[in-house]
């Protein structure tokens, strides 16, 4: 896919970017040509990614609009759990969730980890320390992404899922 300045995209597990430009550099002599990249919600840092690179360019996708953003949060009540037991299993899959970035993924990785945190809460226990990560950077990567396309603070993606989760969870009269 070809992006152009001005575009907002999800890229990897590193957040939201707006295409600041597409620059070229030299590189050993030629030219190559880069897309300069802003995270949304960190002004102090640019990642240059070289725009004919198809394996890097797989990291990079659109954002997801305001009605698939309803879409999905609609159905997360209904999303299954991916608890994988075998601790090096589990970090594989759960590593591969976050780089490819599948936002229904995202959904069952937080609400795995939620569960089994709350599960484990129970037993006097805590989630290891790699799950935690793992629970963290997928809520960011939605957050950020929701919120920039929502148009609402960090802060209040939580909130919002909450709100429409119990909207349709209300009986209808």
């Amino acid at each position: 896919m070809t992006y152009q300045a001005g575009d907002t995209i999800l890229y990897g597990s590193q957040g939201v970017f707006r295409i600041a430009e597409i620059a070229e550099k030299d590189l050993n002599g030629s030219p190559v040509e880069y897309y300069v990249l802003k995270p949304i919600f960190d002004d102090r840092s640019i990642t240059f990614v070289p725009v004919h690179s198809e394996a890097i360019n797989a990291k990079m996708r659109r954002v997801l609009s305001v009605e698939e953003i309803y879409s999905l949060v609609k159905a997360m009540p209904d999303e299954g759990t991916i608890w994988i037991e075998n601790e090096k299993m589990r970090r594989d899959h759960y590593g591969k969730i976050l780089a490819h970035g599948d936002r229904t993924e995202l959904v069952r990785l937080i609400k795995t980890l939620y569960l089994h945190r709350q599960e484990q809460r129970g037993k006097g226990k805590k989630l290891y320390m790699t799950d935690e990560k793992f629970m963290k950077t997928a809520e960011r990567i939605l957050y950020e992404e929701f919120a920039h396309v929502l148009n609402i603070k960090l802060d209040q993606v939580l909130p919002f899922i909450m709100e429409q989760v119990q909207v349709e969870e209300k009986p209808r009269t």
